[in-house]
């Protein structure tokens, strides 16, 4: 299926391996005009989807691909102005709009910045153009696609994650990112919080910075305050998030805990801390209506950096998610890390930003230059 779209790719094979029933495959065509691709596939579909993937034939490292995906923070105004010419891009935000009830590509493409920085704009925004990026590699790449064994995303990224290796639904997808977007920001919006980028040194005591954050808290009145270690990023990389006088306090002292350099994220919430406590159950209560099927490849957990062994796992992690650190660094551990002299494999950033190649390239600087960033803006 090599140059087909990749929306098209993960759906049809989907249906071809899952046994879905005709009428939920309807319901979904509707919105992208594929029902009668869709109704010629669905004769005989059910397959073992177990089998299927026991007899894919191995790869070569060199031949494999690694497909990443993006989180929070790397959305810009004009993102997705690259893809619109793609297959299924504008079948996609017009899903989009009827799922959400506003605009996004408007948004995406003309902003303004501090509407789409809002964590319940921008984690829709990076998820679709995210998917829209990956159409464009089907395109451009057919065979990144064909020859993909692994992928991962940084925080709402998973969802596009499940989505490309067909565990998920991309409309069921929308609405859990909408709905998690949503209990995010109130949240958020709650208690004044915030992240703190920081690049330490091997002599950084990171959990000892936290609970000093913390104690300092406690002497201005703050009954149960929250610093923690919200992301593992790269090798002293991390990200820190908790209550904003926590992130406060370790700018201000960032000599004494031996942190280089520090940068507050542009970000309205402690994400993956306890103070994201009130949205686990909203967003609990959509993971249980979505239809997760097995990976047709191998995706990656942000809990606990290994690869999802069943699909029954997905609804349990990705609620742990929120209030758990996002373990990237130990991700890209688990997937480059071979004995010398093994080729790697080639690796796609999804757009927009080329955060995750940098961070790879500090983790793995010889994966890194198989490393290749799919654009989503439009160059002059």
């Amino acid at each position: 299926m090599g140059g087909s779209s990749l929306l098209r790719s993960c759906l049809y094979r989907r249906l071809l391996f899952s046994g879905h029933r005709a009428a939920q495959c309807q319901r979904w065509a509707s919105t992208t005009g594929m029902e009668e691709d869709i109704a010629s596939l669905l004769e005989g579909a059910e397959v073992d989807r177990e089998d299927v993937a026991q007899r894919q034939p191995a790869r070569s490292p060199s031949g494999s691909t690694v497909v990443l995906f993006p989180g929070q923070g790397s959305q810009q105004v004009g993102m997705a102005s690259a893809l619109l010419r793609y297959p299924n891009v504008c079948a996609m935000f017009q899903t989009a709009h009827k799922v959400l009830g506003y605009d996004l590509l408007d948004l995406c493409l003309r902003g303004p910045a501090e509407i789409l920085n809002k964590t319940v704009h921008c984690q829709p925004a990076v998820f679709l153009t995210s998917l829209a990026a990956a159409e464009k590699l089907s395109e451009d790449y057919p065979d990144a696609v064909e020859n993909c064994v692994v992928t991962a995303g940084f925080s709402v990224g998973e969802f596009a994650a499940l989505v490309f290796a067909g565990a998920l639904d991309f409309t069921e997808a929308l609405y859990a990112v909408k709905i998690r977007a949503e209990a995010m920001q109130e949240a958020s919006d709650a208690v004044p919080s915030g992240m703190l980028s920081v690049v330490g040194t091997p002599k950084t005591k990171y959990s000892r910075a936290c609970t000093e954050a913390e104690e300092y808290c406690r002497t201005l009145g703050i009954a149960n305050p929250v610093c923690r270690v919200a992301n593992f990023l790269f090798p002293n990389g991390r990200v820190i998030a908790g209550h904003m006088e926590a992130i406060e306090f370790l700018q201000k002292n960032s000599k004494k805990f031996s942190l280089a350099r520090t940068r507050l994220l542009p970000v309205s919430g402690a994400f993956h801390t306890p103070l994201m406590e009130p949205a686990v159950e909203p967003f609990r209560n959509v993971l249980k209506t979505l239809n997760f099927k097995q990976p047709l490849v191998n995706v990656y957990c942000n809990v606990d950096g290994k690869k999802y062994r069943h699909a029954e796992a997905f609804e349990d992690l990705l609620a742990k998610q929120l209030v758990s650190p996002v373990k990237w660094e130990q991700i890209m551990h688990a997937i480059y890390e071979r004995k010398q002299g093994t080729d790697f494999p080639r690796t796609y950033e999804m757009g927009p930003g080329i955060q995750l190649g940098t961070m790879l390239k500090i983790c793995n600087l010889k994966a890194w230059r198989s490393y290749t960033s799919i654009d989503v803006f439009e160059r002059e």
